[in-house]
């Protein structure tokens, strides 16, 4: 009797190992199942995604918002490196400048080295034009008038084209900051539309099939907001970077046209970056306008 009773006890322990076993097997294939089904899914969600999904007018809503990226970011670095080359050179300049003993010497030293920023641009003009107008006279209908007013009109000169060369390539920032958004606010509203009719043409309508999409339209709001921040943020950077570095241009050439013209030097503290004038003459016929812009275009008030 306890025989029978032993083997009844092994049969059902093995009965239970089988079991456990077919269930452990069970569950192994349906999470191997579940895995390739999740990697798929998360795989189908996504910006690379929408934009393989999306018509010709997706893909070149994202084609132009990433052209705007890279030009943006490309004048960015560039304009940085030369603004910084500009600022050394001409701190330079005007620490040996100011340390000649002589406008002759000035003169050789820019002969010899070359005007390649803008203040030893406006001083070799400046003189130049002194002392062809004292030798020569006024030989040409640009040339009339007066040696104070001649030197003056070509020194304006000057600073409106270096005014120009600064400014090169703010209209591309200012453009991509402003319109950028609205490029990317574009792209969602198609994205959605076409989401929404997709999903009115399919027999079942669920909570994932309406989220989806639309998270992947929303992706390029995202994406132009991306693209406009850094454009605005160095707009506003290099305008004010401009501003200050026209001010001292502009104080350089009230202190330059009082030594042409009176023969005397102005009285300064040996400073590299500003010069105070006891008078000075208008030199430049605008005043610069320090306006900075906002993501969207808007104009945001203030200089600093």
């Amino acid at each position: 009797m306890l025989q029978d009773m032993f083997q009844g006890l092994m049969v059902g322990l093995a009965q239970v190992g089988a079991t456990t076993t077919e269930i452990t097997e069970s569950i192994a294939n349906t999470a191997a199942t579940e895995v390739p089904i999740l990697t798929q899914e998360a795989a189908s969600t996504g910006m690379l995604h929408f934009v393989a999904q999306s018509d010709w007018v997706g893909k070149s809503l994202f084609i132009v918002l990433l052209l705007m990226s890279l030009a943006s970011w490309y004048l960015i670095l560039v304009k940085a490196f030369l603004n910084y080359r500009l600022k050394t050179r001409s701190r330079k300049f005007l620490r040996e400048f100011w340390a000649a003993s002589s406008l002759e010497q000035v003169e050789n030293e820019i002969a010899t080295h070359g005007a390649n920023e803008p203040f030893a641009h406006l001083a070799s003009h400046a003189i130049h034009a002194r002392n062809h107008h004292a030798r020569y006279g006024a030989l040409k209908l640009e040339e009339k008038g007066s040696t104070d007013s001649f030197v003056m009109r070509i020194m304006r000169k000057v600073i409106d084209e270096e005014t120009a060369r600064l400014e090169n390539g703010l209209t591309l920032l200012a453009s991509v900051g402003s319109t950028s958004p609205f490029v990317g606010l574009f792209g969602t509203v198609w994205g959605v539309y076409h989401a929404l009719i997709n999903i009115g043409l399919s027999e079942e309508v669920a909570l994932n099939k309406i989220a989806g999409p639309v998270g992947e339209a929303l992706i390029m709001t995202g994406l132009g907001l991306a693209v406009a921040i850094p454009a605005v943020i160095a707009y506003n950077a290099f305008v004010r970077t401009n501003r200050v570095y026209l001010a001292r241009l502009d104080a350089f050439a009230h202190d330059l046209f009082t030594f042409l013209t009176t023969g005397q030097p102005v009285n300064n503290d040996n400073d590299v970056t500003t010069t105070q004038p006891p008078v000075r003459k208008p030199i430049a016929t605008e005043p610069i306008v320090d306006q900075q812009v906002g993501v969207g275009g808007a104009p945001i008030v203030g200089s600093n």
